[in-house]
C-alpha cells in the first residue's frame, strides 16, 4: 500500500500541492517572520508555492498578510525569493 502524500494549499494561488513542493512561512510565537525550510518550526504557518510567480501574486494580493494576520515588509519577500 503506497504512503499517503501530505497535501497543502498555496495561499497565493489556491493550488493544492504536495507539501514538499511548497515553502512554509511562519509567524513565530514571538511575532517574528521566518522562512521554515524544515516545515516543523513553532508558530502559525502559511504555505507558498516554490515559484517566483506565486511570491509576486502573494505580494500583490496580500495573501500572506491575510494568512499570517500581520504586515509583511517588502524585504521579507526578497528573503522568500532567495529561499526558492
Amino acid at each position: 500500500m503506497p504512503r499517503k502524500i501530505p497535501m497543502r494549499r498555496c495561499v497565493a494561488t489556491s493550488e493544492q500541492c504536495a507539501k514538499k513542493d511548497l515553502l512554509r512561512i511562519v509567524r513565530t510565537p514571538e511575532g517574528n517572520l521566518a522562512v521554515d525550510p524544515t516545515g516543523k518550526a513553532n508558530g502559525h504557518g502559511a504555505y507558498l508555492k516554490k515559484s517566483l510567480d506565486a511570491v509576486e501574486a502573494a505580494k500583490k494580493n496580500g495573501a500572506l498578510k491575510r494568512a499570517l494576520k500581520m504586515d509583511i515588509p517588502d524585504s521579507f519577500y526578497e528573503e522568500i525569493k532567495k529561499a526558492i
